[in-house]
């Protein structure tokens, strides 16, 4: 049975109609640069992010960046982020001649580590960007209070959370920005490359919508150096006829997750944190001794809302491990050669990438996001894997802790 890592074939096809529908109701407006398509998507999602303000971009990347612009971050500023996250986190920065300060991260919840964080803030510290990874918040409270005290910005990368909550408060919706990508493979995807930035600050979206534009109040008058960031209105348009099923959709893939939890949690070597667990109790790996290999399954925590972008296994290898291949990577092979989807999220954590080589501390070292990126795999989770699919990958990695 060939399992995909993400297959959205099943999603488009129950909406081809309305999605046929909306293509040509652009297709005959005339209108394919902003207008009442955007708008009127802007006006649709804004509940979903929390703020007051949703602004479309055209990608998930160029929601940073704009962000960042928005802030006047530049040259000679630091911002702080967690090293264990896409590219697009610290390039963003980067590309606006500021200094990525890399944090490690959290072993339970993959998010950064708010102690590390504090521990780097400088007086050249603008802002700290905080990503909500796979789907479940960071420590918002945590963050906000290091923020108030150094008085400096925070951008929530929310990439990966639309619609996921904290203490009830909505991803995006704690900091001065939140950031979004719709990516096909998130939650809500669109059609090829788009975002969406949110603020409830009514100067900051101001600015950003300015920056959007070339920085243009009027057409060939330019009062910012900006750029073009504007999201598409078919893009807009075919997101608002998936936009009213995200709620489906993230239901969805909390099943798949609360099933693969039950299921996986059974097999021997196999285990969770508690559900109740927090970042600052989770330092080590002593959910799971392994005698040879082991699996520690993600969690959700109980004051989160964790919409399950990706499920993230961590594959550990106890003293008794003797392949050559590191057991995450034994089991990617064993899942692949099965026709199993599955991913490593991320490899490489962002203080080791060759482009930052530049500004790498001597010895810095991160140990648990550098653990993270020899541990993670992601396993199929999106809204349509069927249970026979599911119980296929359930069974597969049982099998391959047997044999080991």
């Amino acid at each position: 049975m060939k399992v995909p890592l993400l297959d959205l074939k099943p999603q488009t096809a129950a909406l081809e109609p309305e999605l046929h529908a909306a293509f040509t109701r652009v297709l005959r407006s005339g209108m394919y640069i902003l207008g009442e398509e955007v708008e009127g998507f802007e006006r649709d999602i804004a509940p979903h992010t929390g703020a007051k303000h949703a602004i479309g971009v055209s990608s998930g990347t160029d929601a940073i960046l704009l962000a960042l612009m928005a802030l006047n971050i530049g040259a000679g500023d630091e911002v702080i982020c967690p090293s264990f996250t896409f590219f697009a986190t610290a390039g963003c920065i980067a590309r606006t001649g500021a200094k990525p300060v890399f944090v490690d991260s959290c072993p339970v919840c993959f998010n950064l580590d708010v102690d590390d964080a504090a521990s780097r803030i400088t007086p050249r510290t603008k802002a700290i960007m905080p990503v909500h990874l796979f789907g479940q918040m960071a420590d918002m409270n945590r963050v906000m209070a290091l923020a108030r005290r150094h008085g400096i910005a925070v951008i929530e990368d929310a990439a990966q959370a639309l619609g996921a909550r904290y203490r009830g408060h909505a991803a995006g919706s704690m900091g001065d920005f939140g950031t979004y990508s719709f990516f096909p493979s998130k939650n809500l995807g669109a059609f090829g490359e788009a975002g969406l930035l949110a603020t409830n600050d009514d100067k900051l979206a101001a600015q950003a919508r300015l920056l959007r534009g070339h920085g243009a109040e009027a057409k060939y008058f330019h009062k910012k150096i900006g750029g073009n960031f504007r999201i598409d209105p078919l893009q807009a348009a075919l997101l608002g006829v998936k936009l009213p099923h995200l709620g489906e959709y993230t239901e969805r893939r909390r099943q798949n997750a609360a099933r693969y939890t039950g299921e996986l949690a059974k097999i021997p070597g196999v285990c969770a944190h508690p559900a109740g667990s927090v970042c600052a109790a989770g330092k080590a790996r002593e959910a799971c001794k392994p005698r040879r290999c082991g699996i520690v399954l993600p969690s959700e925590y109980s004051h989160n809302f964790h919409i399950w972008n990706q499920y993230t296994l961590r594959i550990i290898a106890g003293e008794g491990w003797d392949h050559a291949a590191s057991p995450r990577d034994a089991l990617r092979e064993f899942l692949t050669a099965r026709e199993i989807g599955c991913e490593i999220y991320y490899p490489r954590p962002m203080h080791l990438q060759e482009c930052f080589a530049a500004i790498r501390e001597p010895h810095e070292k991160l140990p648990v996001c550098e653990l993270l990126a020899e541990e993670c795999l992601s396993i199929p989770i999106f809204p349509d894997l069927s249970s026979e699919q599911q119980d296929f990958v359930i069974g597969t990695i049982a099998e391959f802790m047997g044999a080991r």
